[in-house]
Order: C-alpha cells, then sequence, then structure tokens
C-alpha cells in the first residue's frame, strides 16, 4: 500500500523495490539514464509526462498510481481526529438532560485527560476515549450554570471549560484539523473572559498564538503574544510566579513566531532579554499546561539555531540539555525531533535513524503524524546506505509513510 501523500519519486521507488526490479533495469526500458531515474526517485528532477507513463508501462501500473493524491505534500499529516471529539465539539453529540456534572468533578476529569495528553505515549487513542463525553458534559454544565445565581459554581465551571479547550486546541492541531483547533482557541478565549480569570486569560492568548504559528501567520501569532504580555503586566509587579512563567511562554510564542520570519537576531534577542528570566524567575513548572521554566528556554535556544540553519550550534546546545524531569512528553519530543532535524542537515543518517527509532519508543502516535518526522524518514529512504535505507523504510511502513 502507497500513501496517498507521497510524492512522485518515492511512488516510484516503491513499486519498483515491491516487485524487486533494479533501477537500472527500469531506466533501460523507458530509455532514460540510471541517473535520471535515481534523481527522480529522490526528488531532484520531476519526469514529464511521456517519461511517466513510460516507467508506469514498465512497472504494470496504471499512471494515476505515481501520482500523489494531494499536490501540497507539505502540509502535514491529513485529519486524523477522532470523529466523536470533532462531532461533540460541534454540538451533534447526544442531548444531555440530566443535571450538570458538579465543577469539582468536571476538574478532576479534565486535568486527568491533561495529565494523559501531557504523559502517555498512546494519548491520541486515549484522548478519543475520553473527550467526547467530557466535552458534552462540560458545556452542558456551562449552559447550565451560565444564567443561575451560583457565581462561584459558574466561575470555577467557565475556567474548566478554558482548561478543557486548551487541550482541544492541542489535539486538534496535531490531529490535522487546524480550523476546529483555531475554534477551540477561540472558545478558550471567550470561557477565559467570562471567568473574569487573568491567568487563563494570558493562557488563552497563548493557545491562540499557538494556532496562529500552524496556519503560518507568524505576525499575527507574535500580536497575540505581546497583547498577552501587556495585558499581564499588572500582575508581573507583584512578584507572583504564575504569572511571570506565564507572561515567559508568551515570549516564548513571540520568540517561535520571529524565528518563523527568519529573524533570528530579534527571536535571541527576546529569548536573551525576556524569556530568561521570566524563567529564573519562576523556576521548572507546567502553569496553565505551558511548560514553562529554564528547560523550556533552552529547547527553544536550539529550536532556534535548528531553524536558523546552525546545526553544529544547536547540537552543540543540545548536549546541555536535560528534558528527563520535564511534566510533558511532547516537548521531549520535539526536543529529539529537532535534534534529528539538525543531523539531518549535516547529513548524518545514522544519527537521524537513531533519534527516530527513539522517537518512535517514546511516542509511536505522536512520530506518524509529525510531519517533520515523516520527511526525515523518507529523506533516508531515498539517500541512506542499504543497511540504514532498509531500517528506514521499515520504519516509515510503521508510521504509515510509505
Amino acid at each position: 500500500m502507497v500513501a496517498p501523500d507521497l510524492p512522485i519519486g518515492d511512488r516510484i521507488r516503491r513499486h519498483r523495490q515491491t516487485q524487486q526490479r533494479r533501477q537500472d533495469v527500469i531506466a533501460g526500458l523507458v530509455g532514460i539514464t540510471p541517473d535520471y531515474l535515481s534523481q527522480i526517485e529522490r526528488g531532484l528532477k520531476v519526469p514529464t509526462l511521456p517519461v511517466l507513463h513510460a516507467i508506469a508501462r514498465e512497472l504494470g501500473v496504471p499512471t494515476a498510481a505515481l501520482l500523489a493524491d494531494s499536490a501540497d505534500t507539505t502540509a502535514g499529516p491529513s485529519d486524523t481526529a477522532a470523529p466523536a471529539i470533532t462531532q461533540a465539539l460541534m454540538g451533534y453529540g447526544p442531548p444531555r438532560s440530566a443535571p450538570a456534572v458538579p465543577p469539582h468533578v468536571l476538574r478532576e476529569r479534565v486535568e486527568g485527560a491533561w495529565n494523559v495528553w501531557q504523559t502517555s505515549p498512546t494519548r491520541f487513542t486515549e484522548a478519543a476515549a475520553v473527550l467526547p463525553d467530557l466535552i458534552g458534559d462540560t458545556e452542558h454544565a456551562v449552559r447550565t450554570h451560565r444564567p443561575g445565581t451560583d457565581a462561584a459554581a459558574r466561575r470555577e465551571t467557565l475556567r474548566v471549560a478554558a482548561d478543557l479547550y486548551f487541550l482541544l486546541r492541542s489535539y486538534l492541531r496535531r490531529t490535522g484539523r487546524v480550523d476546529l483547533s483555531l475554534m477551540a482557541a477561540d472558545r478558550a478565549v471567550r470561557a477565559a473572559e467570562d471567568a473574569d480569570d487573568p491567568l487563563r486569560i494570558a493562557a488563552a492568548q497563548w493557545n491562540l498564538g499557538h494556532v496562529l504559528l500552524a496556519t503560518q501567520e507568524a505576525d499575527g501569532a507574535e500580536q497575540v503574544a505581546v497583547r498577552g504580555i501587556e495585558q499581564l503586566r499588572p500582575h508581573l509587579r507583584n512578584g507572583e510566579p504564575d504569572y511571570d512563567a506565564m507572561a515567559g511562554a508568551l515570549h516564548l510564542v513571540a520568540v517561535v513566531a520571529e524565528a518563523r520570519k527568519r529573524d533570528w537576531w530579534t527571536a535571541r534577542n527576546r529569548l536573551t532579554k525576556y524569556a530568561r528570566p521570566a524563567a529564573r524567575a519562576a523556576g521548572e513548572g507546567n502553569v496553565m499546561w505551558t511548560v514553562f521554566g529554564p528547560t523550556n528556554v533552552e529547547l527553544h535556544e536550539v529550536s532556534i539555531e535548528m531553524e536558523a540553519g546552525e546545526a553544529g550550534e544547536a547540537l552543540r546546545m543540545a548536549d546541555a540539555v536535560n528534558t528527563g524531569d520535564l511534566p510533558s512528553m511532547e516537548r521531549s519530543f520535539t526536543f529529539t525531533l529537532e535534534v534529528a532535524r539538525c543531523y539531518d542537515l549535516r547529513r548524518e543518517d545514522a544519527a537521524v535513524l537513531l533519534h527516530l527509532l527513539e522517537l518512535e519508543q517514546l511516542a509511536p502516535e505522536d512520530l506518524a503524524r509529525a510531519a517533520m518526522a515523516r520527511d526525515l524518514v523518507l529523506g533516508l529512504v531515498r539517500r541512506a546506505r542499504a543497511m540504514h535505507a532498509r531500517q528506514a523504510e521499515a520504519l516509515a511502513e510503521r508510521m504509515g509513510v510509505l
């Protein structure tokens, strides 16, 4: 089976290798050089339509089988969100007429879901099992308490709702539903504002910033982060660590946005001048599930250098980072993936493969959904030496890339 978003060259190589046919043989039958076919398979050349027809004929497959179903192979994984979660979020779940679940019970369930989301290697499967009912129960409770006279219950229910939408924003973005992720982020903003909770309002801005980064709207993400920091400023004078941490987390959103715009100097300066002091003031923590602290700042330093193409500097920094005590498996996963990307920039294929296999052990469901991981494993399949290429191809099959 060939993945629907596989590029043309990878499809040709996949069909050829499945039939155990040599590159030089197919090239000779088609009337092109083996080097030209090799460049096609590695994505360096795009075959003309007559050449593509000839290759398909020699491989005994329809020409359409060599064409990707989607012209955009860089958009990341397709929609893998659980349908029940999507339906519940859109309000299509079963009606709830029973008494609302008490806020403290919802709080316990949401925090349990967050714990699973940040620590479990099978977090997507587990989230699909618990989130639909949790969405329905939480939204039913919000509707019940909104017109009620119990102000404390209303405020706590809205806080719980904001925290749930934070989780949904992350889940939906990583399962390919960036549109619904944006909707969840917007609902989080509304719930936090209705609860009149400054810390959660800032966290909602942090979540919204991450969605905007996912949609390549770096300017918007930076503006949202800066606005969130300004709204927190009155609270920062009181020396409260949670507010310091939230401001620092927002600075990191702005750092990533600046790096995406290739403004490396500004990104590095913001990290040094604002994010690092906030991390020292707040210490290691997980305020509003942002995992902000000195270690997270170090991870972003590595990320900046990776995106800037400074692979050697990024790897030097990475050697000093210890992610063992981070409360979020996801941050460890992203860090290891970015280290793999640095080795890829240096064409150290053995190290790339080693880190991808480590990621498979850490979080196989995340690996299968990570666009960067898919690109890295395909790169190994195309160019690595025989032994590494075989291991990479087996990994690509397990990831569903091939």
